[in-house]
């Protein structure tokens, strides 16, 4: 089993639910800007939320960003210089992130470790891309947190990241099975949020299908939220966590009747915002569409032009192609005011 570890308010590690992470865009000087952005993460189900401290000011920064949010878990991301590291540490960082080999000397990563000690064992996710080094990133990461150990600090979170999915499920499944810290997972770079998003949720998918993985960032050319959002549907795809609607929608065929494209992204798109793990059925035509609406919590199914909605096996409504979607959410909406 995997060792523990303490964030704020979050463990990952052992039997612990996997935890969500994405990582701020706004320039962290901006301290306004980017306490906004903190909070958008946590409304949309973020559990841990990264930092960039590559400046002085930055650092400063960030001070007031840990005072005015004191119960969200903040990891400091730090490349370079180990003074930044040592700052949000003796700042309030939940965490730190590091790349041992861009730090520069072992005098400067010991004096991390010195800091992190002395604010109550602040963890250390040691970092390892594909593409830092000439070295493979598995014999880094080795190399990494025998330093670490060797001065008897094992408070860590591992990553070994690659931009190539094969490469990443192989590394994680050799780092693993010779270590016992919580990993870190994600595919690095993955791309622009589509094709990223695929490119992530195979990669990941395949991880912690295996068994692997205690907290995930799926890294994406796209808003932090998106990060957020297609980690959270990876997790419920794979039963992990429930974390929202689930919607399942039939494909497109010569029997549809209905613009079943345009009403399901509709209906998930209005489905992001409540949190309750419900399950919502978008159908097409009578084939399959009665069938699976009446097994999820809440559907739809399709005629000509028109369909019925279902709340928990039954139908409660016909109406019209032009009101399923608005139909359909005042009772869900109903519903959950009867329970709230």
């Amino acid at each position: 089993m995997k060792k523990e570890v303490k964030i704020g308010s979050i463990t990952i590690g052992g039997n612990n639910p996997i935890a969500i992470q994405s990582m701020t865009n706004t320039y962290t000087e901006d301290t306004q800007k980017t306490i906004k952005q903190i909070k958008e993460l946590m409304t949309a189900g973020c559990d841990l939320v990264r930092i960039s401290i590559p400046t002085s000011k930055a650092l400063a920064s960030f001070k007031k960003i840990r005072k005015a949010l004191p119960a969200v878990p903040l990891i400091a991301d730090i490349h370079f210089d180990h003074r930044m590291a040592i700052g949000a540490v003796e700042a309030g960082a939940n965490k730190i992130r590091i790349n041992p080999g861009n730090i520069g000397d072992d005098k400067k990563l010991e004096e991390i470790i010195k800091a992190c000690k002395a604010n109550g064992n602040v963890p250390i996710r040691v970092g390892v891309n594909a593409g830092s080094s000439n070295k493979s990133i598995i014999k880094l990461a080795e190399e990494y947190i025998n330093f670490f150990e060797e001065r008897a600090y094992e408070n860590l979170v591992i990553s070994v990241k690659s931009s190539s999915v094969p490469e990443t499920i192989l590394a994680y499944e050799q780092i693993s099975a010779k270590y016992p810290y919580p990993l870190h997972v994600g595919i690095t770079e993955a791309g622009p949020e589509f094709s990223g998003a695929i490119k992530s949720a195979v990669g990941i998918g395949a991880i912690l299908a295996k068994g692997m993985g205690d907290t995930i960032r799926v890294s994406l050319t796209a808003a932090p939220e998106r990060e957020v959002y297609v980690a959270k549907k990876i997790l419920q795809a794979l039963g992990l966590r429930q974390l929202g609607p689930e919607i399942i929608s039939c494909p497109t065929c010569g029997r549809t009747e209905i613009d079943i494209i345009g009403i399901a992204n509709e209906v998930e798109k209005k489905a992001e915002k409540y949190k309750q793990p419900i399950k919502i059925a978008v159908m097409g035509c009578v084939v399959n569409g009665p069938g699976e609406a009446k097994h999820a919590d809440y559907g739809i199914a399709g005629g000509k032009k028109q369909g019925v909605i279902f709340a928990h096996g039954q139908i409660v409504k016909k109406t019209t192609e032009k009101k399923l979607v608005a139909e359909l959410f005042k009772i869900i909406k109903a519903d959950n005011a009867k329970k709230s």
